[in-house]
C-alpha cells in the first residue's frame, strides 16, 4: 500500500520531468511549444463557448421551469408498471446533457430517499454508468467543426438508454 501511495505522489512530477528531459534531449523549445499549445487551447475554448453557453441555458430552463418534475409525475403510472422509479426520470433526461445537472438531481434523490434505498441505488448506478453524450458531441464535434452528428448522436443516446436500463435491471437483480 505504501508503494501505491508513494507512486501516486510522484507520478505526475516524474511525468513532467520526463517530458522536459525528452524535450531538452531532442532540442525542442519546450517553453515555446507550451505557450503555442496554450494559445491554441484558448482559441478552441473561445470557439466552443457559444455551444456550451447555449446548452447550459437550455438545461437550466428545463430544470428551473419544473418541466422535468411535471414530466416525472405524468410518466409515473407508466414507469411504475415496468418497475422504473419515476424519481430517476429527470436524471435519465439530464444525464446525457449535463454532468453537473445530473449530479444535482442524484444528490437530491439521495437526500430525499437515502443512498441505500432502491431509488438511490438506481440513481447512483445510472450516474456512474452513463455519460454526457450531448455535451461530448457539442464540445468535440464543435471543436473540429463537424455539423452532421446524426449517427453519433443516435449511437450515444442508444448507449445511454441501454446503460440506464441495465442499471435498473442490475439493481433489481442484485437488490430485489
Amino acid at each position: 500500500m505504501q508503494l501505491v501511495s508513494l507512486l501516486s505522489f510522484w507520478l505526475i512530477p516524474l511525468f513532467v520531468a520526463a517530458v522536459l528531459l525528452t524535450g531538452w534531449l531532442r532540442k525542442v523549445p519546450v517553453f515555446d511549444e507550451f505557450i503555442t499549445g496554450s494559445k491554441e487551447g484558448l482559441e478552441v475554448t473561445i470557439r466552443l463557448l457559444p455551444y456550451l453557453v447555449s446548452m447550459l441555458i437550455a438545461i437550466e430552463v428545463l430544470s428551473a421551469s419544473g418541466a422535468l418534475d411535471a414530466l416525472s409525475r405524468l410518466m409515473n403510472p407508466l414507469l411504475s408498471r415496468i418497475g422504473w422509479p419515476a424519481e430517476t426520470l429527470p436524471l435519465a433526461l439530464l444525464r446525457p446533457m449535463s454532468n453537473s445537472g445530473a449530479l444535482a438531481v442524484t444528490a437530491d434523490i439521495l437526500k430525499r430517499h437515502g443512498p441505500d434505498s432502491f431509488v438511490g441505488l438506481v440513481a447512483s448506478t445510472m450516474q456512474g454508468s452513463t455519460d454526457t453524450t450531448l455535451f461530448i458531441l457539442t464540445v468535440y464535434f464543435g471543436a473540429v467543426g463537424i455539423k452532421n452528428i446524426r449517427h453519433s448522436l443516435l449511437a450515444g443516446l442508444l448507449a445511454d438508454a441501454a446503460a440506464m436500463l441495465a442499471s435498473l435491471l442490475l439493481c433489481k437483480y442484485l437488490i430485489g
